[in-house]
């Protein structure tokens, strides 16, 4: 039995995560907004918080898995928050994705409390999540990233400390912007095939066996060619991801103008009320751009 485990944020990945704590033996203390989630998780074993303090009252080590900064800043910072109830010594992993900056920002709160912080975003999907095969970024200090390990080896099979608080989150925009932009173009590719009269079935086919094969081709446009976007990783929390990477760009200087035409994709998609798709959706976004 290890560490004494809270998670906070029991979405489409924060659930299957826990569950997979759970199934590596830790003892788990879990808070959700919505009720449905959490009570799942107390009937397979876990211990309910009413709150975040008391989440982080009862672990030595506590996640959040959110949806944006803001529901970060809330739940580490705020009132009934993590940073009221984590004790000395203990560690705080935040594993959603959001902006560095802030994360530096909570990172340092806590370290004022003698509390250690991991910036530890992940790409995988909920299949990864489910799976427990997560590519996780990690920042912060070495040695509090050595002691998450046997946590974060329960959730993930590519675990990298990238380096100092924050740069997870940069690692995790880039892995946002090579995404997004490798979902448009397999999108464009398919339809381009469809269009052409020539089965886009067997492009991919062809495609997968070549140098432009990827886990995108594999996964999302078996997705597009089945029209099934069921969300795994919505819409409008890409949305979010590239507003991140948009500003980080504008931070450093940094051009990036094929993103610019993928971040208005994803914003077209919201606007049209297709946030709530898998972002695989962005198929769907080009077959309506080109039927008006």
């Amino acid at each position: 039995m290890g560490d004494a485990v809270g998670f906070i944020g029991l979405g489409i990945m924060g659930r299957s995560m826990a569950k997979n704590l759970l199934a590596a033996g830790f003892p788990l203390t879990v808070h959700s907004r919505s009720p449905g989630p959490v009570d799942e998780l107390v009937e397979a074993g876990a211990s309910r918080g009413s709150d975040p303090a008391e989440v982080a009252a009862a672990s030595a080590i506590t996640i959040t898995m959110l949806p944006d900064t803001p529901d970060v800043e809330t739940v580490m910072l705020g009132p009934k928050g993590v940073v009221e109830a984590a004790q000395p010594g203990s560690l705080v992993i935040d594993m959603s994705s959001i902006d560095p900056g802030p994360t530096r920002s909570i990172a340092e709160a806590f370290a004022a409390r003698d509390v250690s912080m991991l910036d530890a975003p992940v790409s995988g999907g909920e299949r990864g999540a489910i799976d427990a095969t997560l590519s996780i970024m990690v920042g912060g200090d070495a040695d509090a990233v050595q002691r998450a390990m046997p946590v974060l080896e329960a959730l993930g099979k590519s675990i990298v400390h990238i380096g100092p608080s924050g740069a997870g989150q940069v690692a995790k925009a880039c892995n946002q912007l090579v995404v997004a932009a490798t979902i448009e173009a397999v999108a464009e590719a398919l339809l381009l095939a469809e269009r052409s009269g020539v089965d886009p079935a067997k492009v991919r086919e062809a495609l997968l066996g070549g140098f432009a094969g990827s886990k995108i081709l594999e996964v999302h446009g078996q997705r597009m060619l089945d029209r099934t976007f069921e969300p795994g990783f919505r819409i409008r929390l890409h949305r979010k991801d590239a507003r991140i990477v948009e500003e980080a760009a504008a931070a450093t200087g940094t051009p990036i103008p094929s993103f610019a035409v993928v971040a208005g994709q994803l914003q077209d998609a919201v606007d049209a009320g297709e946030g709530e798709l898998d972002h695989s959706g962005l198929f769907q976004t080009l077959e309506r751009q080109t039927s008006r």
